[in-house]
């Protein structure tokens, strides 16, 4: 798909491009389905090295719907791999709405890998922290969200339940491979601008723990076609201190390249146990 094609208008459309496209994909794994897949968020491409045994990799922008990310630290490539006896799916990168880019476009390849036979949606990602005792370089794994883009990846009078987004089963074995992982609600708004110190505040006041800008739109869709969604992000800054440090996005982004490895591994053992 160029930049100039029109993205899917509706639920059944956008489920339309994503068969078209997991087929496509299938066919080049030489694969009768996968079992999960996983989404790289900024800084963690290199966990493709560590996340498991590699298979067959290729520009995602070669699978109909698709586009190149542009955002700094993400990847343009998609791999099959094999993660003990389960065969994944890995984007090592997304599209944001803030790229100009619409719902639909931006959770075109957690439907692709669904569409593909994944049950299992592992949704990465680095925000800014609303805690103290949470600091950069740590990271949370995500227990619900508040969607502050005002956007949705789905169109039309079907009703999903959001209940339960983020699967209790995979966070508890996400917590036994980790007992340290801290858990935390995640507010996503649309950027490119991050907030600033007084909305830091209310988003605290509202619950959340964390800030950023893309995984909850890919946990609706996911949702909303029946697979169990995990979302692990790293805290690369904190959010709540921007007056006393401002932002600098070279030192954001090397805290989580810098772990994105060791982030890898933490997947791979998640993985393996679901």
């Amino acid at each position: 798909m160029s930049e100039t094609e029109q993205p899917p208008t509706t639920t059944a459309e956008a489920r339309a491009l994503a068969a078209d496209a997991a087929h496509e994909l299938l066919t080049r794994a030489g694969a009768d389905g996968f079992d999960a897949l996983v989404v790289l968020g900024s800084g963690w491409t290199d966990a493709v090295d560590t996340l498991g045994s590699p298979d067959i990799g290729f520009e995602a922008r070669e699978l109909p719907g698709f586009l190149a990310p542009a955002g700094e630290g993400h990847g343009t490539t998609v791999h099959s791999m094999w993660v003990g006896d389960k065969r994944v799916v890995v984007f090592t990168g997304r599209l944001h709405l803030y790229e100009g880019h619409d719902p639909m476009r931006v959770v075109h390849a957690v439907r692709t890998g669904i569409a593909a036979g994944a049950r299992l949606a592992v949704l990465t990602g680095s925000v800014g922290s609303l805690r103290v005792d949470i600091a950069p370089g740590q990271p949370v794994v995500l227990s619900d969200h508040i969607n502050l883009t005002a956007r949705s990846p789905l169109v039309g009078p079907t009703f999903v339940d959001l209940s339960s987004v983020y699967s209790p089963r995979l966070r508890r074995l996400v917590h036994e491979v980790d007992a340290s992982l801290a858990e935390g609600v995640y507010a996503a708004t649309p950027g490119p601008q991050l907030q600033t110190p007084t909305e830091s505040k209310v988003l605290r006041q509202a619950g959340a723990d964390v800030v950023g800008r893309s995984i909850p739109l890919e946990a609706i869709a996911a949702v909303e076609m029946g697979a169990e969604v995990l979302g692990l992000s790293i805290v690369s800054n904190d959010a709540l201190g921007a007056v006393l440090e401002p932002f600098d996005g070279e030192r954001a982004m090397e805290i989580v390249r810098q772990r994105a490895r060791r982030l890898g591994e933490l997947l791979n053992r998640l993985l393996v146990r679901a």
